[in-house]
């Protein structure tokens, strides 16, 4: 089990379909409840996407003392970081005790966040930005709005920083990319605040190897093949993901369908 959660982690990262969502649901399915197997899987994921982006980080990291490009590429970040940031202080416990029990809560943020994904493909005000990096410091904190709904189970972090970008007038492949740069610190530092939260212990290390192995790589692999993926088809196939997953989940609730008691031995 710890193989196909470290998978489903991995490939949903960075997919407009809501990680914490799928983690949520798959680990009710197997019966899997344990906090730090979570947040060290997570890792996984964040080594891989600075693993793949690692030529851009060592030449900004090296240019901050001299480069005004690094510079403006640091200050991007910070600032499209500064909302999620601010919320997630305040909110990330009742997010976490209220949100993360309900399915329906969930299902519907599968069911909006598709549908206002599917405006946006077909709305969105025309690209003036084509390369993530040169994005104009408040077009990033306009993106990063998205990051204070991003808490809610279901919407997708990277779904709300995408659909954040096209509205921003960034172009399909920038805006995705642009999700991954911001992926980086906003993920370190979530998780940082939820590693001081658990308990690891030697015992599990073994299952938390796994989990944190498969994490990365199929994070690595579903990376480049879905910026390619959605600059020549779009995000549309993933919204419809959405909703057919949140119609699903709201007709299972009906049916008194919970984590708990799907969880429960």
């Amino acid at each position: 089990m710890a193989a196909v959660l470290g998978v489903i982690q991995g490939l949903t990262e960075f997919l407009p379909i809501s990680s914490t969502a799928h983690l949520l649901i798959a680990g009710a399915l197997v019966r899997v409840d344990d906090p730090a197997f979570t947040v060290m899987i997570q890792l996984g994921s964040i080594l891989a996407i600075m693993w793949l982006y690692r030529a851009k980080i060592i030449a900004v990291v090296a240019g901050l003392g001299s480069d005004p490009d690094a510079r403006r590429f640091t200050l991007m970040l910070v600032v499209a970081c500064i909302p999620g940031f601010v919320a997630g202080a305040f909110l990330a416990d009742f997010v976490q005790t209220v949100l993360y029990q309900s399915v329906i809560v969930i299902a519907w943020a599968f069911v909006f966040g598709g549908i206002v994904m599917l405006v946006v493909e077909r709305y969105a005000p025309p690209p003036v930005v084509f390369e993530a990096d040169r994005t104009p410091v408040p077009r990033a904190f306009a993106i990063g709005l998205g990051q204070m709904v991003a808490l809610i189970p279901g919407v997708s972090r990277s779904g709300a920083t995408i659909v954040g970008g096209r509205l921003a007038g960034l172009d399909r492949a920038a805006a995705a990319e642009f999700s991954f740069f911001l992926a980086m610190p906003t993920m370190v530092g979530a998780f940082v605040y939820e590693l001081a939260a658990v308990e690891l212990s030697a015992d599990r290390g073994l299952t938390i190897g796994i989990g944190f192995v498969m994490a990365f790589v199929a994070a690595l692999v579903v990376v480049k093949p879905f910026l390619r993926y959605v600059t020549r088809v779009g995000f549309a196939p993933f919204a419809w993901y959405r909703i057919a997953l949140g119609l699903v989940l709201l007709a299972a609730a009906a049916r008194g369908w919970t984590f708990d008691a799907v969880a429960a031995p």
